[in-house]
C-alpha cells in the first residue's frame, strides 16, 4: 500500500483539491483531526485518551495519532492507499508514518503569503443558507443571498493579524518536513495562485 500527502497553507485551497485527487485516485482522505473527534465522539479507548489531552488543553501525542491512522488504514477502502490530509506536521511524525505505510508523493500546493491574507480576511458567508462569498472573488449577489434568509457573517479569526500568525506557525513547522521529504525525492511543489483546473491537472500529472 503506498499514500499521498497533502499539505498547504491555511487558504491555499486544499480542500477543494484534496476532493479532486479522492476523486481521481480513490484514496479517501484522512484527516487526523477528524479521526481525532470521531474518536473521541465513539468512545474508544484511544479516543478517551486522546480526549484526556485535549481537555487538559495539551497536544494529543504522537503515538495516539499513530494508532488512529494503524486503525484507519486496515478499512477497506484504504486497501490501495490513502491521502493524508495535514499530516504529517513534523520530521518525527513523517519517521513514524514511514513505518506503518509507504509514502509515494507528498504535494505541497504553496501560496504567497499576501495572496492567503487576502483570501481568507476577504472572505463570509450567508448566516442563513452556509454560502460562502468573497469581497473581491465571488461578492454575494446585490440584495444578498438567493436563499432569500441573507445575514452576513464573518469568522472573527479571519483577520490579518490572526492569519499570519497561523501561516508563520505553518512555515515553522513545514520547512523542515518539506526538505526532509526533498531528500526521499517524493516532494513536489504546486503552485497555487491559479486557477483550480490548473492546479489541479500539475498535482494529477505529479501523482502519474
Amino acid at each position: 500500500m503506498s499514500s499521498i500527502v497533502l499539505f498547504g497553507p491555511p487558504g491555499a485551497g486544499k480542500g477543494t483539491q484534496a476532493e479532486r485527487i479522492t476523486e481521481k485516485t480513490g484514496f479517501p482522505q484522512v484527516s487526523t483531526g477528524d479521526m481525532l473527534r470521531a474518536a473521541v465522539k465513539a468512545g474508544t479507548e484511544t479516543g478517551l485518551l486522546a480526549k484526556s489531552f485535549m481537555e487538559a488543553g495539551q497536544l494529543v501525542p504522537d503515538e495516539v495519532i499513530i494508532d488512529l491512522i494503524q486503525q484507519r488504514i486496515t478499512h477497506p477502502d484504504a486497501a490501495h492507499g490513502v491521502m493524508f490530509d495535514g499530516f504529517p506536521r513534523t520530521i518525527p511524525q513523517a519517521e513514524a508514518l514511514a513505518t506503518i505505510t509507504e509514502v509515494s508523493h507528498v504535494i505541497a500546493i504553496e501560496v504567497p503569503d499576501e495572496r492567503i491574507v487576502d483570501r481568507i480576511c476577504g472572505r463570509y458567508s450567508c448566516a442563513g443558507c452556509g454560502n460562502v462569498y468573497h469581497d473581491t472573488f465571488n461578492p454575494a449577489p446585490e440584495g444578498g443571498c438567493e436563499c432569500g434568509k441573507w445575514e452576513e457573517k464573518r469568522r472573527a479569526d479571519d483577520n490579518a493579524d490572526t492569519v499570519m500568525s497561523r501561516l508563520a506557525a505553518y512555515h515553522e513547522q513545514t520547512s523542515p518536513l518539506a526538505g526532509w521529504y526533498e531528500r526521499e525525492g517524493i516532494f513536489h511543489r504546486i503552485n497555487g495562485d491559479r486557477p483550480i483546473d490548473a492546479i489541479t491537472e500539475d498535482i494529477l500529472t505529479a501523482l502519474n
